[in-house]
This record gives structure tokens, sequence and C-alpha cells, in this order.
């Protein structure tokens, strides 16, 4: 860059981070953000010298920069974006921008769902066989933060659709793409294949050197295999003579079968249960088994991880009736593994802002395993349509608090309350991971 002018588009996570790498570089740093930043971190941005403009984008904060880092949770389209393409401004993501400052080795993982039991696994692995290796991007610390701090040879990095979309030259050696299910439909225009297209993106800076993992079983990836130059490693329900390596199941086992190594395990020894689990499993076992990590450490991390926070989280057991919060299922897709995986009755809290959701995977699942239908929020119209008939109960509530005490209620000993909405959080939480801490108080309360 030639001035090293770097104006940096919202102050979240990613945004925060990027300013924080950006003065570690002694670039002159400006950033712009509708929100109000919160004073702790106004404070250390005004500490590190960074500019900064909060409740507009002005279109004079173009002056003289010559890079833009738009956060993921930024719109594409916003004034502010359309100048600085009109002024031929480049614009990354915080994940390319912070890959430019790092040789270590980079796995990056993505998909509809499963991407956060998938990263949050495959670094358990590295971790426990010694490692030196962070784990960063969509699951909660930005890239450009954990370079900073350097002394990292790995970094595990989950990767949203959102901070795909800005990616140039970044260039994982392994990328996992763990499946393609309509999402954030919102987002692209209601078109499916922009969603595809800015997935793919994970792998397209990939060579014959890097390795490609992906879901075998889904068509949609399966579609764009041939543009794809890196080593490709299947998993799913395959038949192990089709293929020269990868991962499937049989006979109650995951197997995998890699260039570095081959290994068998009973699924009944797998931490993670459900079939979506075991596929996510196996998808990190690939990657480990890549780069030679030893057949006994990843049997040992597969076996004793213990899980991820809001996704099909026990909570609690209350005379006979569990309480499982799986509120990072933000689409139908997360759901259908929830209901998939849950063997007795279920009492469904549902509900949320619906980013485009296609119900009809669910209607078969909701008949034959749920017996009531709690729906959190204003945006209930389109669940009520589809679900209110196929139950026996079906409930419109406020509030969190309502719908923890309507499912108790309505709930039997044996009987399991799933918090799994369906739908992103905002209207009535910052996020799914506050909805979750909200619900776990509530149950903590009973």
């Amino acid at each position: 860059m030639k001035n090293k002018n770097v104006l940096i588009i919202g102050c979240g996570i990613s945004g925060f981070g990027a300013a924080k790498l950006c003065t570690h570089l002694n670039y002159k740093t400006f950033l712009t953000t509708i929100d109000p930043i919160e004073k702790s971190k106004r404070d250390i941005l005004l500490d590190l010298e960074v500019q900064i403009e909060e409740g507009e984008h002005s279109i004079s904060n173009l002056a003289g920069i010559d890079l833009i880092i738009k956060s993921p949770g930024v719109p594409p389209n916003i004034n502010l974006l359309n100048e600085a393409k009109n002024r031929k401004i480049s614009i990354v993501s915080e994940i390319e921008f912070a890959s430019r400052f790092t040789n270590s080795h980079l796995i990056a993982i993505t998909g509809t769902n499963g991407k956060t039991t998938t990263s949050t696994l495959l670094y358990h692995i590295l971790k426990t066989a010694g490692l030196r290796v962070d784990l960063v991007g969509n699951i909660g610390k930005s890239f450009s933060e954990s370079i900073i701090e350097g002394n990292f040879d790995y970094y595990v990095i989950e990767l949203s659709s959102f901070q795909l979309e800005d990616i140039i030259t970044f260039k994982p050696n392994i990328s996992i793409l763990l499946n393609l299910e309509k999402d954030h439909l919102d987002r692209y225009n209601n078109n499916f294949q922009k969603y595809v297209q800015t997935k793919l993106k994970i792998q397209m800076n990939q060579s014959e050197k890097d390795h490609f993992i992906y879901f075998a079983d889904d068509i949609n990836i399966h579609n764009h295999l041939k543009i794809i130059k890196a080593n490709k490693y299947p998993f799913g329900n395959l038949n192990p003579n089709s293929i020269k390596y990868g991962g499937w199941l049989a006979n109650d086992s995951i197997n995998i079968k890699t260039i570095q190594n081959n290994f068998t395990m009973t699924i009944h020894n797998l931490a993670l249960q459900g079939t979506h689990n075991f596929y996510n499993s196996m998808a990190a076992s690939i990657a480990a088994t890549s780069i030679g990590i030893k057949n006994e450490i990843i049997k040992k991390s597969l076996s004793d991880f213990k899980g991820v926070e809001h996704r099909l989280e026990f909570v609690r057991k209350i005379s006979g009736i569990n309480f499982i919060n799986d509120s990072k299922a933000t689409n139908c897709n997360s759901v259908y593994y929830a209901l998939e995986t849950i063997k007795s009755p279920i009492v469904w809290i549902c509900g949320g802002v619906d980013k485009g959701n296609d119900y009809s995977l669910l209607k078969d699942l909701v008949i034959n395993k749920v017996k009531t239908i709690i729906c959190v929020g204003n945006n209930s119209k389109k669940i009520q349509n589809n679900f209110k008939s196929l139950v026996d109960n079906f409930m419109l509530v406020d509030t969190m608090k309502d719908a923890v005490k309507s499912s108790y209620s309505n709930a039997k000993p044996g009987d399991t309350i799933l918090l799994s909405p369906a739908c992103a959080s905002f209207d009535l939480f910052k996020d799914y991971k506050e909805r979750g801490q909200v619900f776990k108080s509530y149950v903590l309360e009973i």
C-alpha cells in the first residue's frame, strides 16, 4: 500500500481486531461505525490513535484512503462502499487482511451447519497433539488480534459466508466445506447460487499442494468439484472402493483414509453423537491426519471432546425433563439435526428473525417427535402456518422467561425441552449467545 491509510467499517470483534493490527503495523487508521462503541473499546482505540466516527458512514472518510477493511456484519451495498468501488479503493475482509501477515499453516472451515463444532473439535485435536494452534474467525476471536500475539504455527479459522465475501488472496493449506443449505438468503437477494458461490471462495486460491475436504453427499458441492485444484478428500455416505482418500461410515464406525494414514473408530466411542456429528468428526479427523497427527491422539480427542456451548448443550434435568440449549441453530438444517438427534418426545422452543427459511424439511420430524411448539417473538406467522396443525399444542409467547415457564408446564417426565430457534436472535437478543445464556439462566431458576 502506498501511504498505508486504512479505513475500517464496523467495530465488532473483526473491526476492533483489525484496528489493533493496523496500528500495530503503524498504519494510519480510521474507523467508522453506525453502532455506538462501548467505552472500554473506545478508550483502547483512542489510545492507539485511531480516528473514530460513530452514528454514520460519511463519504468524506474516503479521502486519501488506500484500503478498506469491511466487517462481516456490514451490508455490502451501503453508500460508502458503493462510492469506494467507484473510486477503485480496494475492499477486503478482516480475514483477508490478517492472512497477509502470517506464514502459519491455515485450516479454514465453512458450511451452513457444523462449522463451529468441527472447528472447535479440530482445535482440540491439534491442541492435544501439543501444537501451537489458535482458534479464530467466526468463533469469537479475531484473526487479526491473534496475529499480533504471534507464536502460533497453526490457525483453525471458522468462516461464515459474510467473512468470505471480501477475500482476494486468502489461501488456506486445508479447506473444509461441510455442507451447503439455504441460509442467509436475505443477504443474497434470495439467490441460493450467490450464497453457494460465496462459500466456495474458501478454496479459490488453493493449488495442487493444498487439501480440500468436503461432504460428498451434498449435490451443491459436487456440482463444482471440477473447478477445484486442491487434493480432494470426500467424506460421507461413501463406498470406500469408489474413492482413493476420504472418510466414510461402515459397520458402526467412522473410517478415515489419507496419504498419511488410515484409522477406524467405533461411533459409540465418539463424544459427539448423531449422524451429522459423525460427519463433523470425520472432517476434523481427515484434516488432522493430513498434517500427521497420530491416530491415538485423534481417537483420544474424539472421545473426550466436551462439545460447543449453545449447540445441543445439555443444561440440566428437572423432574425427569431434559433441557437442551441449541440457540446456535439459526436455520432449519441445524434444527433438523437437533430434532433428529433427540430420541424422546420434544417440547420445541423456536422463533426469532426468519432468514428465508424453508420449513418443509422439518415437517416429518415435527409430526413424529414434537408434542408442543412454543414460539417466541413477533416473527411467528411462517412458523404458525407450517406447524400449528401438526402438533397437540402451539403457543405464542413474548419473552424467553415465558417460553421456559410454558415449556416446563407442558412437559412430562421423559420429555426434552429443546431451544432450537431456526431463526436469528436480533428481535429480542444481541446474538445467539445472549439468547442461549438467557435461556439457561431461566432454566436454572426453576
